[in-house]
C-alpha cells in the first residue's frame, strides 16, 4: 500500500477518535480545559515518538518558527472544535473543521505558488458547497 494513503488512513481514524472523545471531554469539563489537556497529551506522546525514533534532533530557527506558527493555528483550532462542540453538533462541527484542505488548498497555491488545476478548483468549490448544505440541516 502507498505509505502516503496509509499514513492518510492513520490521520482519518485518529482526528475521528479525537474530536469524538473531545466531545465527550468538552462536556465532562470545560472546553478550553479539555483543549489544553488534550494538547499537553499529545505534545508528551510526540515528545516520547521523536526520542525513541530515528527522527532528527536538529533545528533551524525558521524550522523552529514555522513550528511555532504551526502550533498556534493548532492550538486555534483546538479550542474552536472543543468549544464548537459544546455548542453545536459535533457531526456539523467535525465536517466543517475537517475542510481544512481548502484552508491549506488555497494558501498552497497563493502562498507556495502551487498552480491551481482545474480540478482543484472544482473540488474547492464542492467543499465550499458541501458545507453551505450542511449549515442548512
Amino acid at each position: 500500500m502507498n505509505p502516503a494513503i496509509l499514513f492518510g488512513m492513520g490521520t482519518m481514524l485518529a482526528w475521528g477518535f479525537w474530536i469524538i472523545f473531545g466531545d465527550v471531554a468538552s462536556n465532562t469539563i470545560d472546553p478550553e480545559m479539555a483543549a489544553f489537556a488534550s494538547y499537553l497529551t499529545a505534545t508528551v506522546v510526540t515528545g516520547l515518538y521523536v526520542v525513541y525514533s530515528d527522527a532528527s534532533l536538529a533545528v533551524t530557527q525558521r524550522g523552529l518558527l514555522y513550528s511555532a506558527v504551526a502550533g498556534v493555528a493548532a492550538a486555534i483550532g483546538v479550542v474552536s472544535t472543543f468549544v464548537g462542540v459544546t455548542v453545536g453538533s459535533t457531526a456539523v462541527v467535525s465536517t466543517i473543521g475537517g475542510m481544512y484542505f481548502v484552508t491549506a488548498a488555497v494558501i498552497s497555491v497563493a502562498a507556495l505558488g502551487e498552480p491551481l488545476s482545474f480540478q482543484k478548483a472544482i473540488g474547492i468549490g464542492l467543499a465550499l458547497v458541501a458545507i453551505v448544505i450542511i449549515n442548512q440541516g
